[in-house]
This record gives C-alpha cells, sequence and structure tokens, in this order.
C-alpha cells in the first residue's frame, strides 16, 4: 500500500469572513478622537514642561545669585517631556507632539495625508493649553511676574534682538530647517523597525535634547511650530510678529527628510 501524499489546504476566506477580517483589524486601532487627545495631551505635555522650564527655572532665583538649571536644564526638560509623552501614549497617536513630525511622516508615506489636519489641530490645541496654564500660574506669582516673562517674551523663539544671542534671521532659519530635518529623519529611523521599539522614546528625547543644546543660542529652539505658536501668543507683538519663520523652517526641514526617507527606502528596494 503506497503512502498517501495528498496535503489539506487551509480554505480560503469567503468574500464575508475576509470583510470580518479587515474590520477586526481595523478596529484594533485606537479611535480617532483617542489618537487627537493623546496628540493634545502629548504636546501639553512638551510646552508645559519645556516652556516651563525655560520661565520659571531657568534662572531661578532671580536675584543676581541664580541657581537655576540653564540651558542644559532646558534642553533636558524638553527632551524628557517628549520621552515621557512618546511613552506614555505613543502607542496610541505615534506620538508626534509637532507638526512638523506629522507632515514628516506623511511625506514619507508612513501616515496618510487625511490624517494630517486633525494631528496638526489637536497639537495646536494642546500646546496653546500648555502654554495657558503656565500664564495662570504666572498671573498668581510675584507681583508683575506675568508681565516681566511676556516682556521677555515668554519663551518664545526669535532672530535678530528676539535671538538669545542675537543671530540673524538667515541663520535661524537654517539651523531650524536642518534640526527639523535630522529630528524627523532620527523619528522616521527608530519607529521604522519593531527592534527599536524599546528605546525609540529614548532615542527621540536624547535627540531633541541635543537639538536644544546646538540651537537654544541661536533660535531658543522651535522645531516645532505648535511650541512656537503656543509660546508666542503670550510673548506679545514681536514673539507674533517673527512666529512664521518657525512655521516656515520646520515645514521645510520635515519635508526635506520625509522625502529623504522616501527616496532611500525605495531605491533600497529595487533589485540590484
Amino acid at each position: 500500500m503506497s503512502k498517501s501524499t495528498a496535503t489539506t489546504k487551509a480554505p480560503r476566506d469567503t468574500p464575508a469572513q475576509g470583510r470580518g477580517r479587515k474590520a477586526a483589524s481595523a478596529g484594533d486601532r485606537p479611535s480617532t478622537a483617542a489618537r487627537w487627545g493623546a496628540e493634545a495631551f502629548g504636546t501639553f505635555l512638551l510646552v508645559f514642561g519645556g516652556v516651563g522650564t525655560a520661565l520659571y527655572a531657568s534662572a531661578f532665583p532671580d536675584d543676581g545669585n541664580a541657581t537655576g538649571v540653564g540651558f542644559l536644564g532646558v534642553a533636558l526638560a524638553f527632551g524628557l517631556t517628549v520621552m515621557a509623552g512618546v511613552a506614555a501614549v505613543g502607542g496610541i497617536s505615534g506620538g508626534h507632539f509637532n507638526p512638523a513630525v506629522s507632515v514628516g511622516l506623511a511625506f514619507a508615506g508612513r501616515i496618510g495625508w487625511r490624517e494630517v489636519p486633525g494631528y496638526v489641530v489637536a497639537q495646536l490645541v494642546g500646546g496653546i493649553l500648555g502654554s495657558s496654564a503656565l500664564a495662570l500660574i504666572a498671573a498668581d506669582g510675584p507681583a508683575g511676574y506675568l508681565a516681566s516673562a511676556q516682556d521677555a517674551g515668554f519663551a518664545s523663539n526669535g532672530f535678530g534682538d528676539a535671538s538669545p544671542g542675537g543671530f540673524g534671521l538667515g541663520a535661524v532659519l537654517l539651523v531650524e530647517v536642518i534640526l527639523t530635518a535630522v529630528f524627523v529623519t532620527v523619528i522616521l529611523a527608530v519607529t521604522g523597525q519593531k527592534a527599536y521599539a524599546a528605546v525609540a522614546p529614548i532615542v527621540i528625547g536624547l535627540t531633541l535634547t541635543l537639538i536644544h543644546l546646538i540651537s537654544i543660542p541661536v533660535s531658543n529652539t522651535s522645531v516645532n511650530l505648535a511650541r512656537s505658536i503656543s509660546a508666542a501668543i503670550y510673548g506679545g507683538p514681536v514673539a507674533l510678529g517673527q512666529v512664521w519663520a518657525f512655521i516656515v523652517a520646520p515645514l521645510v526641514g520635515a519635508a526635506i527628510a520625509g522625502l529623504a526617507h522616501l527616496a532611500l527606502t525605495r531605491a533600497a528596494d529595487v533589485p540590484a
């Protein structure tokens, strides 16, 4: 008697079963409201923690004997807040907390363009809530504290006389384009492979810290138009008049990074 060599094939899904599997897969993704809420929370945390440190702790106390955290402390505050935010809610929304990141990921093909407007609105809402909370705290501080913070620009970004180091518009635009491109490139790299999932929040946070260490003296560091707009609305007419630079430059940097990543990944997929 010969042994049977027949194998049993798994039955194919019926159309109804296929639709059911797709629906189950779609149901595994957090809802739109959850993703927007996560982006708003993360951007709130970024602005509240980073800008708050710049406002309250960078040169505290202001009596000539300051023992505040300085540039290093502010840089760490921005890095730590994004690290915490990505770890906390990155699994819900992707942990962008920055319109430039969302735009860069869209250029790279990681997210659909139709998702970008909702993300950007959520990020702006979260950032403005963060700066508004800081303004409310300052309003109940020592006499004249809020007015003094606003006169100093409310930790806004700027060029010329509004730059911490007096750097001109050209230098500010260049550093913001370059560093935003670097930031988005790092994010695309560490979020593109499952092997890096555990360390992604740390790498992203430390990259943002390094970016601040480089550019606080130049532009007070934006690389994030939600952060810039949120601070500028309390920073007075100069901050509002210059905020356009910190909208344009990060978006240009994000586009460069996203398109470069897309081109490189497509080239890598082409057989030799």
